[in-house]
């Protein structure tokens, strides 16, 4: 089966197209988002996709919308194909098992992110100035040590090809408002501390996180978009984690490595070669399996 690195379809309005996920509008109401099978590393999207990735990456995160729905609603309607509007189902081929139908909301232009661990952009910043995002941090901390409390370390959203910007969290206020980023603050640590202490429980430390937030015509806050996958995580396997060291992990971290090793530009994406997708994609697979028990239906 080829990778759906691309969707059409042409009864439906496309919204946008992201890095992994086609939006088209259903109704005034509704949205629908599809997750494809392509995937980005260092904000460059690959030439080829990881088949099935986008399926994978929808059952992880309907999981987490019903998991985490006692901390703040979400805009899931439905995930069922079969309670999806005539004119989507026409489209089966293409959406079947990779859409989800969603409230449409305006969505707040901040990715939301929480560190529990000190790796990544976190610790290349905390060895040059010992601090995050200009978070002062205490000294002598390792790389992939735990933070002593979790830290909300927002970033702007950019467009397709640029890069997503850093900001201490008191500049988000400025962008999205006093309230809106008071709250955004409070409920991504709730939703990540829910999600964390689940994972741990399951064999996987959850690095970090990026949520995305959406408010109705009320301006009542709802969480959106993908929730707690391994393309916007970093999941580690617990059995191995050890402080003092860059560590395993189930998700794109493996990709970045590999365009690392093989000095990759950054400037566009290339075709990966066939273990490299197949490797990718059996760690996705593991993830899933170890937070919900059960081998994912592709």
């Amino acid at each position: 089966m080829a990778a759906v690195v691309s969707t059409s379809c042409p009864d439906l309005k496309l919204i946008a197209r992201g890095k992994v996920r086609d939006l088209y509008e259903v109704d005034e109401h509704s949205l629908l988002f599809v997750a494809t099978d392509r995937i980005s590393a260092f904000d460059v999207i690959m030439q080829n996709g990881i088949t099935n990735k986008g399926k994978l990456l929808t059952e992880i995160s309907i999981f987490w919308f019903s998991y985490l729905k006692d901390v703040l609603p979400n805009h899931l309607i439905t995930a069922d194909f079969e309670k999806m509007p005539a004119k989507v189902q026409q489209y089966r081929s293409q959406l079947e098992g990779r859409s989800m139908l969603v409230k449409k909301l305006r969505v707040l232009p901040i990715e939301s992110i929480v560190r529990g661990y000190i790796t990544g952009s976190a610790w290349s910043e905390y060895k040059k100035k010992g601090t995050v995002c200009d978070i002062a941090l205490p000294a002598g901390m390792q790389e992939s040590e735990a933070f002593p409390e979790p830290l909300w370390t927002p970033s702007t959203k950019a467009e397709i090809g640029d890069h997503d910007e850093n900001i201490h969290p008191s500049k988000a206020a400025g962008i999205i408002g006093e309230r809106h980023a008071a709250e955004m603050a409070k409920v991504s640590i709730e939703l990540y501390t829910k999600a964390r202490d689940y994972a741990s429980e399951h064999g996987i430390i959850i690095a970090d996180t990026k949520f995305e937030f959406g408010v109705d015509e009320n301006d009542n806050l709802y969480l959106i978009d993908e929730v707690l996958t391994p393309d916007s995580s970093r999941f580690w396997p617990a059995a191995t984690y050890k402080v003092g060291a860059g560590q395993d992990s189930f998700d794109k971290q493996y990709l970045r490595n590999y365009l690392d090793s093989i000095g990759f530009d950054k400037s566009q994406g290339i075709t990966l070669p066939e273990n490299v997708v197949t490797n990718t994609m059996a760690k996705y697979q593991e993830a899933y399996k170890l937070l919900t028990g059960k081998d994912a239906q592709l």
